[in-house]
């Protein structure tokens, strides 16, 4: 399958894998999964940190490139396609963030994994387990 990690997800994995729900933590260990990532995901870490909600041992920009560079991840490039399928999502509140997340899984055809209510009840896109 091929995944795409909401940024809790993704944090928790590599911060606090115990908070992971076991459902999720074996689609994050099956090696025939693909883990995917998105730009919005790095940026929500970002004022994550700003506003002191997450410690890091190294700047952002250090973590997050430590964190591509394994190989664990590839890469959901945020583009001009991606926005336009914004419209054709739909979500129980206003998040961008969210918005974007789900975009991207409808655009590059991506399960979203979270464990988020709210992105669950969402349409337009798939969300794991299908």
């Amino acid at each position: 399958m091929r995944l795409l990690l909401d940024t809790h997800v993704w944090l928790w994995a590599e911060l606090e894998p115990t908070r992971i729900p076991t459902p999720l933590q074996d689609a994050l260990s099956d090696p025939n999964n693909e883990l995917w990532l998105s730009p919005v995901s790095s940026w929500e870490l970002l004022l994550l940190v700003e506003r002191g909600r997450v410690a890091l041992a190294h700047e952002v920009s250090v973590w997050v490139e430590e964190c591509l560079a394994g190989g664990r991840y590839r890469q959901a490039l945020l583009n001009f396609a991606v926005t336009m399928a914004a419209s054709q999502v739909h979500l129980p509140h206003r998040d961008p963030s969210d918005r974007l997340l789900a975009a991207t899984a409808r655009h590059y055809d991506l399960l979203l994994l979270t464990s988020d209510a709210r992105l669950q009840s969402g349409s337009g896109y798939s969300i794991y387990p299908a």
